[in-house]
């Protein structure tokens, strides 16, 4: 029986588990160019398969093929490009300085691979979030064992079918199935973990992890907010913000999850926002719900979620700006828009994590900072201002894993910039460099000269000698 086919058996996840820790130990002084040859060979894959992932991803959810090439297929081409163009150089050793206290000797630190790797995905970019963080940890040198999310069943079918075309389980390797099967693979002592998921789950695995100190890279949720100054053009922000919350269906862990807004400029910016909707996911007049470009609510559970989220904020005095239609057979919830949300709502409680926006509005700038203060620590923040003093301002007051002036979602698709949370919005980074690191220890090494060591004269027995070079070492050195 292959190991990929098998849901819950335990003893072919350790048996898997066992082989990788074999293969992880021969695989830790290979040549990069291995490494590179693999990241290759899935790089052909993906190219040779873009219709098929086009094809699962419109099966699970009715993601438009567009959006699939944008988000999915584009942004692991280019992890892949970046890795493979820069392995060699991040693999390197790198020299460091050495106190003169060392004199004599010479220190480096090495990047030496982490060994078996688990990688959690989850379903809402699929393929992007089971592949990226895999990239990072074959460029370090690991294996690999990958639990995809049991929601998206056809993209998890095409990616086991990757895994097999390419490599042997005890290299890289894949269970599907339900929970069941992620708190078996958290039973082992993993030498790193990479979950992407809610803030919820993310604490039982970190919570497993730390039964056998396994690290962790958490990529969490949050409720990530955009702020919206007076001094914007308000089609474009309109449009960003647009583009960024509804694409996927709002089923994004860095969409703009709420709009914080000067109260001077909240009806014009409603007006631009309508018709951005129109334009882009009801470009031919036909309907949002007809439109081939609008993706659908993954299941019947987060549709009733969402559904109740914007129930209980319309019964609580919230005003309907725009969308609110909803099909529970088609899973369909139009782009929502809301103004006058109360305190108290759940939907301003929760992260949404679906194509409803509430809009906050302020008078003064430092509202808007005080209220993202009050919440936990967002994925991302958003910032539309031609004010270089409201950047500034906004940048130094607040905190957050990433933030995007002027635009939406797209710092995801810069692999130079580390991506990642910050407390219950997740910690560790990934991506290019910084996912190549999450992946990797880096070892310290200092050589010396046998027979030599500037130390030697604190050495004891503590003579008068002993203490006057010690004397010296604190006062000069």
């Amino acid at each position: 029986m292959s190991p990929q086919k098998t849901k819950s058996n335990n003893s072919t996840i350790l048996e898997v588990f066992e082989a990788q820790r074999i293969t992880s130990t021969l695989w830790r002084d290979e040549p990069v160019q291995a490494r590179i040859k693999r990241l290759e060979e899935i790089q052909k894959w993906i190219l040779a398969h873009r219709l098929d992932i086009q094809k699962a991803l419109f099966k699970d959810f009715k993601k438009p093929a567009s959006e699939v090439d944008l988000t999915e297929t584009y942004v692991v081409l280019t992890e892949l490009k970046h890795t493979i163009s820069h392995l060699r150089q991040w693999v390197k050793p790198i020299k460091v300085e050495t106190p003169i206290a060392l004199i004599g000797s010479q220190s480096s630190v090495r990047y030496e691979p982490k060994g078996v790797t688990l990688i959690i995905s989850p379903w809402n970019f699929p393929l992007n979030l089971s592949i990226a963080p895999m990239v990072s940890a074959i460029a370090a040198g690991n294996t690999v064992i990958l639990k995809p999310s049991e929601l998206t069943p056809n993209c998890t079918k095409l990616l086991t079918s990757m895994v097999k075309e390419i490599f042997n389980p005890s290299e890289v390797a894949i269970f599907s199935g339900d929970k069941s099967v992620a708190q078996e693979l958290l039973k082992l002592p993993f030498d790193h973990i990479f979950f992407t998921g809610s803030p919820t789950v993310g604490k039982i695995v970190m919570k497993s992890a730390a039964e056998h100190l396994s690290s962790v890279t958490l990529e969490l949720g949050g409720k990530s907010p955009a702020i919206i100054d007076d001094t914007v053009d308000l089609k474009d922000a309109a449009e960003k913000v647009c583009w960024g919350k509804f694409m996927n269906c709002g089923q994004t862990c860095i969409a703009p999850d709420y709009i914080l807004i000067d109260k001077s400029v909240q009806d014009e910016f409603l007006d631009e926002l309508r018709l951005a909707i129109d334009r882009l996911f009801d470009s031919e007049g036909i309907g949002v719900e007809n439109s081939p470009d609008y993706a659908r609510i993954i299941n019947d559970h987060h549709f009733d979620r969402l559904n109740n989220l914007l129930a209980d904020a319309l019964d609580l005095g919230a005003t309907l700006e725009a969308g609110g239609l909803v099909n529970e057979q088609e899973c369909y919830i139009a782009p929502t828009v809301m103004s006058d949300v109360p305190d108290g709502a759940e939907v301003l409680e929760h992260e949404i994590f679906g194509p409803i926006l509430p809009i906050l509005n302020f008078d003064e700038l430092a509202e808007a900072v005080d209220y993202i203060n009050s919440k936990p620590k967002p994925l991302a923040l958003y910032l539309f201002s031609k004010s270089s003093d409201n950047r500034e301002l906004v940048l130094a007051k607040t905190s957050s894993g990433s933030v995007a002036i002027n635009d939406c979602v797209i710092q995801f698709m810069n692999p130079y910039l580390p991506f990642g949370g910050i407390n219950s919005s997740g910690f560790g980074k990934s991506h290019g460099h910084q996912g190549f690191k999450a992946f990797s220890n880096m070892k310290s090494v200092l050589k010396q000269k046998i027979g030599l060591t500037s130390i030697k004269p604190v050495y004891p027995p503590y003579t008068a000698i002993a203490k006057n070079a010690i004397d010296l070492l604190l006062k000069y050195f």
